[in-house]
């Protein structure tokens, strides 16, 4: 399935219904008075957070909604129908913004969440309305008030516990599909994922959503490569993952070049919590991974883990290490758990 996660969108609610002028009219009446009924009610945009989608992509191919006009005033004191209102559904996480792209009109999180985006306009009064004892004859009768209208921009934040960052072809998809039933691209090229990836983990009897997101590379916050904006995917995660590739010439080098991008793009990420990894452990020696653990050591400020997806070493240690920061991020544990200070050969 292809996945879209931003995408503009016009909505334009219905315009109210005309008033209606009428008299009664009838043989054998003969004060009939007027009996024009009300204009109903446009409909409404209503924008639906919904269980079961994880992209926009319904909102690549279409991208104007109008709800329908409320129905006319008639005779008799009939007043017109409503305008029937017009529902987007969008998945969880789904921000709206104006047309700006910058100011938050509502954030979605929650399957079930509903608001109106843009109002119906009201049905106009018919002449019925304004009769009185001084007036008892009016000749006038309200139009419909029109819709509001508004273009907006949809924009997908994917709702995950724990997010993998690093350079492409750092191992991310692979350790992804290693530890959930997740299936994205894997080949031995850079930017083999042009899309985040979702996948449950679980580990000791705890569950938690794991997010995988297209490389980074140095540049990106200016648009280098794929650039920065699928880090909006990891936006909401309480604990980031930073896998280095330990066949790299200069580990620490492709880790400052992440941690680069990160601060760059801001919004709250350089300061979550990060668990570094090396990958592809299973790819050098020993000895050489000796010297690389040091170097990155220095650069990331703390003994990194190590882990290989291809043989499942290091897996469950990378796995408890990000569990115990969710449990804190939930409030299930008061501090994380004591993880291993680094992975010894």
């Amino acid at each position: 399935m292809q996945f879209l996660d931003q995408a503009k969108v016009y909505v334009r609610a219905g315009d109210g219904g005309n008033g209606a002028l009428s008299f009664r009219r009838e043989k054998f009446v003969e004060f009939g008075g007027p009996d024009g009924g009300n204009g109903g009610k446009g409909g409404d945009v209503i924008v639906e957070c919904v269980a079961n989608l994880n992209t926009l992509l319904d909102y690549r191919y279409k991208q104007h909604f109008k709800a329908k006009k409320g129905g006319q005033g008639m005779g008799k004191n009939r007043a017109g129908a409503g305008g029937a209102d017009v529902v987007l559904k969008v998945p969880p996480g789904t921000q709206i913004f104006e047309e700006d792209n910058e100011t938050v009109i509502a954030d979605l999180t929650t399957p079930g969440e509903r608001i109106v985006l843009v109002k119906g306009g009201n049905g106009g009064f018919g002449n019925s309305h304004f009769k009185s004892s001084t007036n008892q004859a009016p000749r006038r009768a309200n139009p419909g008030q029109q819709g509001e209208e508004l273009w907006i921009w949809l924009r997908l934040k994917l709702i995950a516990d724990a997010g993998i960052v690093g350079l492409p072809n750092a191992g991310k998809s692979t350790f992804l599909a290693a530890v959930s039933a997740a299936k994205p691209k894997i080949a031995d090229y850079p930017f083999t994922t042009l899309h985040p990836n979702l996948g449950v983990v679980r580990i000791d009897g705890f569950d938690f959503v794991l997010a995988d997101i297209p490389g980074l590379i140095e540049g990106a916050h200016e648009g280098a490569g794929i650039g920065d904006r699928f880090l909006g995917h990891v936006e909401r995660t309480a604990v980031l993952l930073h896998l280095v590739d330990a066949t790299l010439d200069d580990v620490a080098e492709a880790y400052e070049i992440v941690r680069g991008e990160i601060e760059a793009y801001g919004a709250g990420l350089e300061d979550k919590p990060e668990i570094v990894a090396f990958s592809k452990i299973d790819a050098v020696s020993k000895d050489e991974l000796k010297k690389k653990l040091r170097a990155l050591k220095k650069a990331a400020g703390s003994a990194p883990l190590a882990v290989s997806a291809a043989s499942g070493e290091g897996v469950p240690e990378v796995l408890r290490a990000l569990a115990a920061e969710i449990r804190v991020a939930r409030g299930e544990d008061d501090a994380p758990a004591a993880r291993t200070s680094g992975w010894r050969p």
